[in-house]
């Protein structure tokens, strides 16, 4: 692995005092999951108790969510003190990206990247996904397709002369070499990625992963990206997409939408996926398949956007049934229905008192 320094141009945030601990995952397979067999379906949304001590930030890195698919998700719970005992959601159920189901996609609007790790001999396919933090308002992350050039191990940064200016007008300046160590935004790995100044990286600051607070590079939880540095080829190819509304089947044939809120412009403004491109969405995924769409859960999920799938199954009416008037013949027919009914149950009562016990 490289120990170069990385090109000029790559993200650069102010050095960290102090590097914070990231949490520990739950458990290994955090984020990996097997490819379904049919659908686009993988994970299950969850359901934790907060400790005492515990932030969204703290559980949502336990279990691999990044900041603001917590709070979106938990929208009543506060972010630094849930409060022990209460009941937050974990939003670990996804919709596949749309698209080949190969190398690294990184999906900007949900923030997170997914990996599909080539199958070996025997076995299944599968796919991990972890969160990011990305470029913030006016440092946008570049989409389009490219592939990983190269890894580093502890690179230095070089801060390009873009973020120093920024830094020096705000009375940070910034030295002209970061090295490796605990102030290094980079954290200790880098991937370089064959678009000219943009890798992904580590970070010195955990809890911005899930943000958008970066100069344009992709971070990772140190501990994800130590994960993956070593197992990702030179060569593998990166999609970066814009998908604010993903739409999947799951294994039963039930379509399932998710939905993220918009950033417009590459400010700070933040929107709902449009309806005319949701509908338009929705009529091509139904191309050949008979199913029927509750369009009012849909425009539920699409103006509220949660980052939590909802299925858009059609179980009930799809608008309220006016009842039919009461006229004098719906009445006398209602009540000679009703006397036939009674006359009758009368008359088996009688029937049965006359039987003889054997």
């Amino acid at each position: 692995m490289a120990q170069t320094p990385p090109p000029q141009g790559a993200e650069g945030n102010p050095p960290a005092e102090q590097a914070p601990t990231a949490a520990k995952p739950a458990n290994a397979s955090v984020g990996r999951y097997p490819l379904p067999e049919s659908g686009d379906i993988v994970g299950r949304v969850q359901t934790v108790e907060a400790k005492a001590e515990d932030t969204l930030i703290d559980i949502g890195q336990r279990y691999g969510i990044g900041y603001e698919a917590m709070r979106l998700a938990n929208p009543d719970v506060n972010v630094w003190v849930p409060g022990e005992g209460t009941q937050v959601v974990v939003p670990t159920r996804f919709i596949l990206p749309p698209g080949p189901r190969e190398g690294i996609v990184i999906n900007l609007a949900e923030m997170r990247l997914y990996y599909y790790p080539p199958a070996r001999n025997g076995e299944s396919p599968r796919v991990e996904t972890y969160p990011i933090g990305i470029g913030r308002a006016g440092w946008q992350t570049p989409l389009g397709t490219t592939r990983i050039e190269t890894k580093i191990k502890d690179p230095a940064w070089y801060p390009p002369k873009s973020i120093a200016r920024e830094h020096a007008e705000d009375g940070r300046p910034l030295p002209s070499v970061v090295p490796a160590g605990p102030d290094n935004p980079l954290g200790e790995y880098a991937m370089i990625l064959g678009l000219p100044g943009y890798m992904i990286h580590g970070t010195n600051r955990p809890q911005g992963v899930g943000m958008r607070v970066s100069h344009g590079c992709i971070r990772m939880l140190p501990r994800d990206i130590e994960n993956l540095v070593h197992r990702i080829p030179d060569g593998t190819p990166v999609r970066i997409i814009d998908q604010p509304f993903k739409l999947g089947w799951d294994g039963a044939g039930t379509l399932f939408a998710q939905a993220y809120p918009v950033e417009h412009g590459g400010d700070s403004r933040v929107g709902t996926p449009p309806r005319e491109d949701v509908l338009a969405a929705v009529d091509q995924a139904l191309k050949d398949h008979r199913f029927l769409v509750d369009f009012t859960r849909l425009e539920a999920l699409r103006s509220d956007p949660t980052g939590v799938p909802g299925s858009l199954l059609l179980a009930g009416r799809p608008f309220p049934l006016p009842e039919p008037p009461q006229t004098f013949f719906t009445r006398a027919r209602l009540v000679a229905s009703l006397y036939s009914q009674v006359a009758g149950d009368t008359a088996k009562a009688e029937k049965a008192t006359d039987t003889p016990t054997p």
